[in-house]
Formats: C-alpha cells, structure tokens, sequence
C-alpha cells in the first residue's frame, strides 16, 4: 500500500477500521481481493510478478499490510520481495509483537518497507528504516505513506482529518471512506517533501488518489472489523485513467484460532 489510514481501537462499535490505496506501476500484473487457493487460507489481492500481496487478512481476522519506504538512495537487489511478509504473517503462528520485531531484525533481506500486523494481541509495526525497529503501537488514529508511520506529508494530513472526522461521526460507512481515498488534490510544491525522486514525480505522487498514464492508484481497499469479529471488506480496483474497473465485497466472521 502507498496510504493507509488506521482506527485502532477507537470506535466503540469498530475496534480496527481500514482505508488503503495501493499505488503501483499500471504494467505490473496483479488480480483483486480473493481467497487464495495453495496453502493456508489468506484473502488478499496479489502481485502476479512477485507472488506477494500489500494487504490481506486470514480467516482468524489477523491483518497486515505493507508499504515501501520511498528514498532513492537506498535502492539495491535484494533477496526477498517485501510483499511476501504479508503473506508470510497470516500463515505462521506468530504473533504480531514477534513477528514485527523478526521483520525488523531480517530487514536487510528486503527493500525498504513499514509493516503492520493486526491479531488479537494488538497491532505490532515495523520499519527498515533509517533503522530497523518495531513497537506494537497504542490504541489512536494512525497514517501510513511511504516514510515512517505518521510523517507529515500533505496527503497523509490532508485525508487523516477527514477520516477522523468519519470516525467521530458514528458508524463509518465504506462509500464515504472510499471518497476520502478517491481525493486526487495535488498537493503545492511548498509543501511537498525531498524523497530525491525529482519534482515532477513528488508532485505526481502527492495526491491521496494518484492517475498517471504508467503509475498510479491501482486499488483501494476498506476493512471493518466490529466488536462481534465480522469482517467486512470492500475494494475497488482501477485503470490508468482512475476509472473503476472491479469491486469486490466480502464480509465473514472470524475463526477462533486453536
């Protein structure tokens, strides 16, 4: 994912509400949200030239989803693809708190990434840089682009108060928390960050909602997870010109874990 926004514990009825987009080159295959079918259960879409996923959850209601850490500099072949420890989370029996401690500790196996990790013992996060480290985080209101979680950069604030605001307003409703994704205000060159991509490519990337003829918004995701464990998930996945092209809805209750 390349913004994510996180209610964790926060809404008396929602313990965890969700909003992502996953922002990616248009020429990279991927399929929608779907139960996968070799191995252990996992819903989640899927990077068909890497086999991982950004987001997905399993049938316990355990999530996890990852982001890339933007900064050029850091850039080198690496062993791993980041978008297998989604993956690799929701089909071990680790909990969050260990396994985002052992992601910070096999960092250097991946490009640069944040991760989060949902189960029943909190929300756990783990970044690779400037320094590898995880914590499991507080119950609030997080954002997540492609820096540290919660850096000040004008997408992140500009869509974080309107989700609060959705939040606090009573029940979210996934067509309104899709709207908050769908904003494609560019941000000013004033405020746009140095990630040492170049400003055409900062201004492009600044919109919570990206379209680009080559890189954009690919998909944008909703999960609510209420205080009975059901799960309702509605994504929605797009072309190069940022019209809808697939919706998917799925809602389950979870599984008690042996």
């Amino acid at each position: 994912m390349c913004l994510a926004l996180i209610a964790y514990r926060v809404h008396p009825r929602f313990p965890l509400v969700l909003v992502a987009n996953r922002d990616e080159f248009h020429a990279r295959p991927a399929t929608p949200m779907h139960w996968w079918d070799d191995g252990p259960p996992l819903l989640a879409g899927r990077d068909l030239q890497a086999g991982g996923t950004w987001c997905g959850l399993d049938p316990h209601g355990r999530l996890a989803l990852v982001t890339n850490y933007r900064d050029p500099s850091l850039a080198k072949p690496q062993e791993n693809s980041r978008g297998e420890l989604v993956a690799a989370f929701l089909r071990s029996q680790s909990g969050a708190r260990d396994f985002v401690h052992d992601a910070a500790a096999r960092a250097a196996r991946y490009a640069g990434f944040s991760l989060l990790a949902l189960d029943d013992s909190g929300l756990g996060y783990a970044v690779s840089h400037p320094g590898p480290a995880a914590w499991m985080l507080e119950p609030g209101i997080y954002g997540l682009s492609n820096r540290r979680l919660d850096a000040p950069w004008p997408k992140l604030l500009r869509t974080r108060a309107l989700f609060e605001r959705e939040i606090a307003g009573g029940d979210p409703v996934p067509a309104r928390l899709l709207e908050i994704l769908a904003d494609r205000t560019v941000a000013d060159d004033t405020q746009l960050p140095d990630t040492g991509i170049g400003l055409d490519w900062e201004r492009l990337l600044s919109s919570p909602f990206i379209v680009g003829p080559g890189y954009g918004t690919r998909c944008s995701t909703v999960v609510l997870i209420d205080r009975e464990r059901r799960l309702s998930i509605e994504e929605r996945s797009f072309a190069s010109d940022g019209s809808t092209t697939t919706r998917v809805r799925i809602a389950f209750q979870s599984l008690p874990r042996a």
